[in-house]
């Protein structure tokens, strides 16, 4: 499956985003989806991930209450709506995807880069 994300720009702190991830060249909903975040010179972090339904999402800590991570699977698509943004969101922003609730994630998109200015 190819995974492209779209949406990533600048914005002021405060502010809201969505990001979106078109899934192609396998049936989506065969697929739990992801969202992971690299900051500057770290490694990735976990943002939460959705099944392949949409009925069940999981967050990390730091996201929780602000991210809602969603999806159309009418569409092919993954959503990241993320609100009350802060300078520490800034990161680049990757979907990832896996056959129904195997362990690893397979797929990836190249990203899209949020930043977040005080």
């Amino acid at each position: 499956v190819q995974l492209v994300e779209s949406g990533g720009g600048l914005v002021q702190a405060g502010s809201s985003l969505v990001l979106s991830c078109l899934a192609s060249g396998r049936p989506f909903d065969n697929y739990d989806m992801a969202w992971f975040r690299q900051f500057p010179g770290k490694g990735r972090e976990f943002v939460g991930d959705i099944d392949w339904s949409g009925g069940t999402t999981t967050y990390a800590t730091s996201v929780k209450g602000r991210f809602t991570i969603s999806r159309d699977n009418n569409k092919n698509t993954l959503y990241l709506q993320m609100s009350d943004l802060k300078p520490e969101d800034t990161a680049v922003y990757s979907c990832a995807a896996r056959y129904w609730s195997t362990p690893d994630w397979m797929y990836w998109g190249q990203g899209t880069r949020v930043t977040v200015s005080s």
